[in-house]
C-alpha cells in the first residue's frame, strides 16, 4: 500500500495501544515486545505480529530511532525544487538514491518537489545537489537550510 492512496486502514482498541506505546516510549531492552506485552497484558509475540500487521498495511512506516543529526556533527537543510512534469520521476528517482535524502514529497506548487538532506557536511551537500542538478537536468534546487531549529514532539493519541 502507498501511503498516497489515501485508504483508512481499520485499527481495533489494541492496535491503538500499542501504536500510543511505541511512538515515544519503545523498551530498549534486548526484548522490546515482551516488555510492551507486559505494559499491555499481551504476550510478546501478539505484539509482535501486530505490529508486523500494521507495518504491511501502512500504518507503521518504520520503527527506529531519532536523532538530531547536528550534534552528532551532521549538516542538514530542507531542499525545494522547480521540476518539469515530464522530469518529475527521474528527478525523484535520482533524489532517492541519495542516503541522506530522509523525506521526498510533491507539492501543488511552482516548487514541486521538497526534501531533506543530511549529509556530513553542508559542502557534502552542496555536492550531492550539485550532482543531482547534473544528472537531471533539473538547475532550480533551492538549498535552505535551518537558521534556527524549533524542535516540536508530536505523538498522536490513537485513544481518544
Amino acid at each position: 500500500m502507498n501511503w498516497d492512496d489515501g485508504e483508512q486502514v481499520n485499527l481495533d482498541e489494541t492496535d491503538r495501544i500499542i501504536l500510543n506505546q511505541i511512538q515515544s516510549d519503545f523498551p530498549l531492552d534486548p526484548e522490546p515486545y515482551e516488555v510492551l506485552g507486559r505494559r499491555i497484558g499481551l504476550s510478546g509475540e501478539e505484539v509482535l505480529t501486530r505490529v508486523r500487521r500494521m507495518r504491511a498495511n501502512g500504518v507503521i512506516r518504520r520503527i527506529g530511532g531519532n536523532f538530531y543529526s547536528n550534534m552528532l556533527g551532521y549538516a542538514s537543510t530542507l531542499c525545494a525544487a522547480r521540476v518539469p512534469e515530464d522530469k518529475v520521476a527521474a528527478f525523484v528517482e535520482c533524489v532517492n538514491q541519495y542516503e541522506g535524502v530522509t523525506h521526498n514529497y510533491r507539492r501543488d506548487h511552482d516548487l514541486n518537489i521538497w526534501f531533506t538532506f543530511i549529509a556530513p557536511s553542508l559542502e557534502d551537500i552542496e555536492r550531492g545537489l550539485a550532482e543531482i542538478a547534473a544528472a537531471t537536468g533539473v538547475q532550480e534546487i533551492y538549498n535552505l537550510p535551518a537558521v534556527k531549529t524549533f524542535k516540536i514532539k508530536v505523538d498522536f493519541r490513537f485513544d481518544e
